[in-house]
């Protein structure tokens, strides 16, 4: 490991990247804990302590996962880069509905622009819905809007959704700074931040839990084993491929022989990633928004709103449904069969077997939907995990922030964020002929 380090800081270029990684990263938590304006501290703090141990105090902490805990402080990057993410994801499953959007998603590097102008919209859309909703909501507690602006919801509304906005789309800003200048995915080391920020104020909870009694003892050592036996069983999964083996023809122009190699085409047993756990979240959430914002005047809507709370039996089976069916939605989107037949028909190539063209691409579908399955079976296993587990008898008392951190979403983020900062590091050390964290140590 030394030698690693010590290989990393002789590279200029890596060093300078990994640095200005940290340093955003930094003002990325610094922000978090900026509370927005018009917004008291101690009276939300106050309201946020009431609702513990509620389907409601039990949504904020799911929400506040993804955020590093700026969503119950309520601060200037309280909604984090998930407008962004919803945006993205939706603007990307339109592309393959609405011809405009295929047309430019053709068109190469311009279509992309265009394409990225309207994720950007509808980041600023999904983030004044949201902020709107939650200020809404906030302005109904005693003791949340701060004394000047009491009496004043107009200003009090505006001032706090500019802030908001605003904040999530510095942080999209900052995101892609770090993917041009700094080290893997920006805006996946954003939100890896945020949830391992949370890390140990939750770890020491739930310490604490154990040393005060409302937490057994032996009950933690076999959550930390079941801890432990998810994250191999989610590295396993992450590493997991099927590859499809690929023959080009050969051609001879003049006296030189070109193409004729053996290749693949490798497919990951979750080929979407986290996407569709966090877009089925996104939805399940809006009935819950909802219902803060019409619940007061409409009881039935609170009601039904209720069995779509994190921990609810509803919610569980719902949930679960909803990430297997993005994610076939979303490997559809990303991995079109029709496409990749077409381009390996265009660059001579083909699967052993098949005839290039229509046969490749029902053989390619087929392998997609087994893998699909499986994937989408896992994700929603890990989706669920933390929610059955607050339901076992056994875990009572255990913090529900700890549940969530280390058991099912947040975990699958954590790994795959880390396995791809770790690729990017080794990337740039091999291509200067240095060992990195996966490569072979060289024999003496």
């Amino acid at each position: 490991m030394a030698n690693i380090i010590s290989n990393i800081l002789k590279v200029k270029d890596l060093r300078d990247r990994i640095f200005f990684t940290v340093v955003a990263l930094i003002i990325y938590r610094l922000g978090s804990h900026i509370t927005t304006p018009g917004i008291d501290p101690l009276g939300l703090e106050a309201l946020i302590e009431s609702l513990q141990g509620g389907a409601l105090g039990g949504l904020i902490s799911y929400i506040d996962l993804f955020v590093g805990g700026a969503f119950e402080r309520f601060t200037i990057f309280g909604l984090g880069i998930m407008p962004y993410i919803s945006a993205s994801i939706i603007i990307q499953i339109m592309t393959t509905a609405v011809p405009h959007l295929e047309r430019l998603a053709k068109e190469g590097d311009r279509g992309r622009k265009k394409i990225q102008q309207y994720i950007y919209f509808g980041t600023v859309l999904i983030s004044v819905v949201q902020s709107f909703l939650i200020i809404r909501w906030m302005s109904q507690q005693e003791g949340v809007v701060s004394a000047e602006f009491i009496g004043r919801p107009v200003l009090f509304t505006v001032i706090v959704v500019i802030t908001v906005v605003t904040g999530t789309m510095f942080l999209i800003w900052l995101g892609e700074q770090i993917t041009h200048r700094g080290i893997g995915n920006g805006i996946s080391l954003i939100i890896f931040a945020g949830i391992a920020a949370r890390l140990p104020s939750e770890f020491l909870k739930t310490i604490e839990s154990v040393r005060s009694g409302d937490f057994n003892p032996i009950a933690f050592v076999l959550l930390l084993l079941v801890f432990l036996a998810v994250t191999f069983f989610v590295v396993y999964q992450e590493q997991g491929q099927r590859r499809i083996t690929v023959q080009f023809a050969r051609k001879v122009v003049g006296r030189r022989v070109y193409g004729g190699q053996n290749s693949y085409l490798p497919f990951k047993i979750n080929p979407t990633g986290v996407i569709p756990i966090i877009f089925a979240s996104a939805v399940m959430l809006f009935p819950v928004q909802i219902a803060q914002l019409f619940g007061t005047n409409y009881p039935t809507v609170a009601t039904v709103a209720s069995y779509f709370t994190p921990g609810r039996l509803a919610y569980i089976i719902i949930f679960a449904f909803m990430v297997i069916g993005f994610a076939y939605i979303y490997t559809q989107v990303q991995f079109n069969p029709v496409e990749i037949a077409a381009n390996l028909k265009r660059q001579g190539g083909y699967v052993p077997g098949f005839r290039p063209g229509q046969q490749t691409q029902e053989y390619l579908q087929r392998i997609l939907i087994r893998i699909t399955f499986a994937g989408a079976i896992f994700l929603a296993i890990v989706a669920v995990f933390p929610d059955i587990l607050l339901n076992i008898n056994v875990f009572n008392g255990m913090s529900p922030g700890f549940a969530y951190l280390m058991g099912g979403t947040s975990l699958l983020i954590l790994v795959a964020v880390a396995l791809d900062t770790i690729k990017q590091v080794e990337t740039q050390l091999s291509m200067r002929e240095y060992d990195g964290f996966l490569s072979p140590k060289k024999k003496k």
